[in-house]
This record gives C-alpha cells, structure tokens and sequence, in this order.
C-alpha cells in the first residue's frame, strides 16, 4: 500500500511520528497504530488509513519505503515526505488521549506509588495499635482450634488471592485485545448477569452437592475462566465470564457453610468462635488483596504474556487450593433447604419490615454503583499511564484503612454507632462522584484528581460493608436472612447492568461524566434512604454497639 499524497488536513503535525513508522513497515503491519490507540477496533489496513492518506493499494513494497525520510525537496508533486509528517494526524477521539499517557505518565506513577506506601504505612500503624491494645482470646490459644483454623485458611486464602489476582488487569485485558468499550461493558454486564442468577440457587446447590465439592467444583470452573482469557474470541469470553459469575457465587457461599458446618457439628467447638475467624479471614482478604495487586504488576510487566499474564498466575493457586481441599477436608450436606420457601419467606420479611425494606434499598443502589466503579477506574486512569497493579493495591490498602477506622470509632473509646459511619460511607461517596464529574470533563481531565476520588470511595467501602453487616444482622432474622439478601441481589446487579448497557456511550466523549453524574444522582438517592432508615431507627436500642466488637464482615462484590 503506498502513500501516494497527503491531504492537508492529514498532515496536522504527527509529532510522534507515527505515519513514518507505519509507512515504512508497509501494509503487513499497522500494530504501531494500533499500540498508539488510534485504531481500536478490528478492519483491514486499508480501511484504517483510508480516512488519513490517499492510497494506492496496487503499489510494491519497495515504493511503500520510498516516502520514508524523503525529503520536501526531493519530492515529485503528491507524494508524502519526512517533512509531512511532522503534523499530526487529524484529530481523532484516542488521540488526545495517548498524548495524555506521554505527558502525564510520569506524574500518574509517582502519585501512585506515594498513594500506595502512604496508605499501607497507616495501615500498618493502625493495626499495631489495636493489636497491642487487645487481650489474646480464649480460642487463640486452643490448639485444636487454631489446626482447624489453619486448614481452613490454606484453602480458603490460595482462592481469594487467586480471585484478587485476576482483578487489576481485567478491563486492560480486553482493551489489549482491541474490543471496543461497548463490547467490554457487556462482557462485564455477562459476568454480573451469571453471578446473580448463579447466586440466587448458589445456597441450595452448595447443600445438596456438597460443601467440600463446592469448593473444588470453583477451583475447576475459575481455572476454565482464567484459560478462556488467552483467547481473543468474543464468544469464548462471555462464555469465560459466566464461569466467573458461578465461581463467584460458589467462593461467597461454599467455604463459608463447609466452615460452619465442620465448627459445630463436627468439631464441637462454641459458636461464639466463629466472628473471630470470619474477622481475621477479613482482615487478611484485605492484605492479600494490597498483595495480589503488586504481584499482577510485577508479572504483568515481567512476562512476556503482557495483560493476560494474571491470570495465567492465578491457576496454580486455584488447582492447588482444591487439591489441599480433597486432601484435608471433609465432606459436608445439607439437604433440608428449600429454595422457593426460602425466597418466599425472605419476600416476606421483606415487604413486612420498613427497616428491612430501606436497608436493602441503601444495598442495592450503593453497591451497584460500586459495580460501575470496579467498570470506569481502568478507563479513566489506564491513558495516564497509571501502573493498574500498583493503583488497586492502593484502593485495597485505602478500603483496608476503612474498616481499620471502623473498628476504632465502634471501640469504647469513641463509641460511634454503625448507622453514623453508613451515613458518612454514603456522604463520602457522593462527595467523590462529583469530583469524578469534573475531573473527568473532555478536554480538562485531571487523572489526580479522579484517583483521590477513586480513594475515597474506597476508604467508603472500607466503611460501608461492616456497617451494613452489623445492621443486617440486627434487622433481619437470622432464619430469612439468606432469602433476604436473594432478594436484595436482584435489584442491586439490574441497576449495574443497566449503568453500564445505557449510561455508557463509547461514541460520545462525556459519555464517561455522563456515567459519573448518574451514579451522583443515585447516591444521593441511597443518601435519601439512608435519612429515612435513621429516623425509623434512631430510637432503636437494638441497632446500638453496647460495647467494643470485631465485627465479622467481607464483600459480597
């Protein structure tokens, strides 16, 4: 294909000097273009530069090198020169972007880095205080309990550290493989869309396989999902997305009944033992996944495999987490549970209880556009050449901060109550998405700014999920809570999947502030809600700490 002219406003300053490049490598390879994020989606060559140069498709190779360095002078009438290129090409909606990623790259990466040592240093500090300050418990020092504990952790910790692994790197991983942004959203829409409804029978599958085969049943289908991530066929990947949604729904439900189960029926010990391990499984699910984020980084930029190399590092640690399972544990059914009687009676408690009602609504709207989040950060922060691995781990280490304060503001030393720190998880959050607003308006946009938001939310996070949890626990009883949170489920990921299927318009450059000031106008909904819940329960003494609690809690993201 040769460069026969170049129309004047083609030749608008390629200051990178791109069209040299590609001119001189020929027709065979446009992967230039494609690296510079200026031609996203899958065509031919020719459809690719047709809109910048006049081309002669018929021309040899040896004439494709011929406008390479050629100086003005030196040209015949119509042909491109070296000169030519030294303006860009016109103007394009990536462009700009990329140009972005050169200037601002350097800023991005020392602003992370610092987030990053800042966030884990305070974490550090604040965990050694509490530490010091608390007596050693009773099950501590039982040594049947800490075995069992510790088989337990083997297993359970090799899986989230494989689920955490796979997380920075899942937006760039498509994006690395040209799909388009509309195309990823419904890759994410699938794998929201399988976890709900995988989600809603996950607790009666669970019973009636068995709590044990649950658990090697994920490591199996999470290995599937991460090997269908080397293919670039779009088929295989919504159909590796709906293994993640029931590998999700398997990881939230069978570890979990397998440990109960085996705490009480099995070994016999006090009920009262089982915060204590859920608390620490929670407090080291932050730290694995401060340290899944750093290693994804490292073998991401290590390996030759590129994006996709995360994933491929997360499936010796699935397969060795369900081998330590069929070795160690034991088997485990439950087969009273109904499913329909379950949801019915969860409808029930629902619709009866104005508590019930509001708390699920503050979930369903906060934790939905907490999905759209876990969609946007990569496409906002990844043009500024942030280091994705090294930005999780500080949300991670941001969200860890949360609920550290958590647990000091609930502690007798303060003695905040858990309804004040949900009003001001919800506060934060909408403060942070009108700054995401602004920060990301075309042409203004401040990669900063946005990662401070992007923090913020975090440290919300951090926040919101012990509180809910608490407040979960007090409303709803302890027999309707698993129909309840089916319940809850629903509205919650069809919010998500709507954001993400209508707000988000890949053809229009404020689609993504767009996306941003809905998710404002929806937290301030969920903040609405949260008033009405404080005035049906601000004299409910039933919703107060009495005293200093670890309250057991993890995502159900």
């Amino acid at each position: 294909m040769e460069v026969t002219a170049v129309g004047e406003e083609a030749n608008q300053g390629d200051r990178l000097g791109f069209g040299q490049r590609c001119c001189s490598l020929g027709s065979s390879n446009p992967w230039l273009y494609r690296t510079a994020g200026i031609f996203p989606e899958h065509c031919t060559e020719e459809k690719k530069i047709g809109p910048y140069f006049r081309v002669a498709p018929q021309a040899s190779k040896s004439q494709r090198s011929r406008c390479h360095g050629r100086a003005a002078s030196e040209a015949r009438p119509g042909e491109a020169t070296a000169a030519s290129y030294d303006r860009p090409f016109p103007t394009h909606p990536r462009r700009q972007e990329f140009r972005a990623r050169v200037v601002r790259g350097p800023t991005m990466l020392v602003t992370a880095y610092l987030a990053f040592v800042g966030l884990l240093a305070s974490c550090l500090g604040l965990e050694l205080s509490r530490c010091r300050a608390k007596p050693p418990g009773r099950a501590c020092s039982n040594p049947s309990f800490l075995r069992f504990q510790l088989d337990f952790y083997q297993v359970y910790f090799l899986a989230l550290a494989a689920d955490w692994l796979q997380a920075p790197y899942l937006y760039k991983l498509y994006q690395h493989y040209y799909f388009l942004e509309g195309q990823i959203a419904i890759l994410y829409v699938c794998g929201l869309a399988s976890t709900v409804l995988f989600g809603l029978v996950a607790s009666s599958l669970v019973d009636w396989l068995g709590r044990k085969n649950s658990c090697v049943l994920f490591s199996l289908t999470y290995s599937l999902c991460c090997l269908t991530k080397l293919s670039q066929d779009y088929f295989v990947l919504l159909v590796g997305r709906a293994l993640g949604g029931l590998s999700t729904a398997l990881l939230f439900s069978a570890f979990e009944a397998w440990y109960i189960h085996e705490h009480v029926e099995r070994h016999d010990f006090p009920a009262e033992w089982i915060p204590a391990t859920f608390a620490r499984a929670a407090f080291w699910n932050h730290v694995l996944a401060v340290v899944a984020g750093v290693a994804a980084e490292a073998v991401a930029s290590w390996i030759g495999l590129g994006p996709v190399a995360p994933f491929v590092a997360a499936i010796p640690l699935l397969a060795l987490a369900g081998s330590l399972a069929l070795r160690n544990w034991g088997e485990n059914y439950d087969r009273q549970r109904a499913f329909s009687r379950t949801c019915a009676g969860g409808l029930r408690c629902l619709l009866s209880d104005r508590r019930v009602l509001l708390l699920g609504t503050i979930q369903a709207l906060f934790e939905s556009v907490i999905f759209i989040f876990v969609f946007l950060w990569t496409p906002v922060l990844d043009p500024h050449g942030a280091p994705l691995g090294i930005i999780f781990s500080s949300f991670m280490a941001a969200s860890l901060l949360g609920s550290s304060l958590y647990r000091i503001a609930t502690s007798k030393r303060y003695h905040l109550q858990p309804m004040h720190l949900l009003s001001l998880a919800v506060l934060i959050v909408v403060f942070s998405l009108f700054m995401l607003t602004f920060s990301t308006s075309p042409g203004q946009e401040s990669p900063v700014e946005s990662f401070i938001a992007f923090l913020l939310i975090e440290l919300a996070c951090g926040l919101y999920f012990p509180s809910m949890s608490f407040l979960r626990r007090k409303v709803i009883p302890e027999t309707e809570q698993a129909g309840v949170l089916n319940w809850f489920r629903v509205p919650l990921h069809l919010l998500a999947c709507l954001g993400l299927l209508v707000l988000h318009d890949s053809d229009r450059k404020t689609g993504t502030r767009n996306m941003f000031s809905i998710c404002s106008a929806v937290m301030v909904m969920a903040l609405l809600a949260v008033v009405g819940l404080f005035t049906v329960v601000r004299h409910d003494a039933e919703l107060r700490v009495p005293s200093p609690t670890e309250e057991p809690y993890a995502p159900e993201l």
